[in-house]
């Protein structure tokens, strides 16, 4: 159906395509939810300058980052604050699908939250999202914890695919490179 969110069933066919919709999974059987499919941390960075944003996309300024260090067993110990959260998984969204993000309940029960942009149609890439600590005491993550729960839209037609700066993110390989996914 058009303009509907896809559950379950859809998207383990649009995961078992010659083009997947999502690679990389750790756990299907359990990322996999009833209306969306959890991504999972791969690293963590602090920002460590400030960014500015104006009219025109070459006035765009990111800050620099600092990357956090896990201990031997694969945790992190956060203060407050805002992280850069980078995914352990890769999406591929057609050009016919885009995604919403939204923070696990339990990270929202443990005073955190996850921010993050729309996922527009046709998208490839490694994503980020800001992981912000709200919680005084902190918080304590593992390396591969599923913080993210992506939910996919089924749009009302085929649109051109996202050609922006983050095409292609954390995969190495120019926007140019990618070839349209229909």
């Amino acid at each position: 159906m058009l303009g509907a969110v896809l559950e379950a069933a859809s998207i383990r066919r649009l995961l078992s395509g010659d083009r997947p919709l999502l690679r990389d999974l750790r756990t299907p059987e359990e990322q996999i939810q009833p209306n969306g499919v959890d991504l999972t941390v791969a690293s963590l960075w602090t920002l460590d300058g400030r960014g500015s944003i104006g009219i025109d996309n070459c006035d765009r300024v990111l800050p620099s980052l600092a990357e956090l260090n896990w201990d031997p067993d694969g945790w992190l110990d956060l203060r407050r604050g805002p992280y850069l959260a980078r995914l352990h998984e890769v999406v591929d969204l057609p050009t016919d699908l885009m995604a919403f993000g939204h923070a696990r309940s339990s990270l929202l029960r443990s005073g955190v939250l996850v921010h993050n942009a729309v996922w527009d149609a046709g998208y490839t890439g490694r994503p980020e999202v800001l992981l912000v600590v709200c919680n005084d005491r902190g918080f304590r993550v593992q390396r591969g914890a599923r913080i993210l729960q992506l939910v996919f839209c089924r749009l009302e037609a085929h649109t051109t695919r996202y050609a922006g700066q983050f095409q292609g993110e954390n995969l190495g390989l120019e926007a140019t490179s990618l070839e349209p996914m229909t």
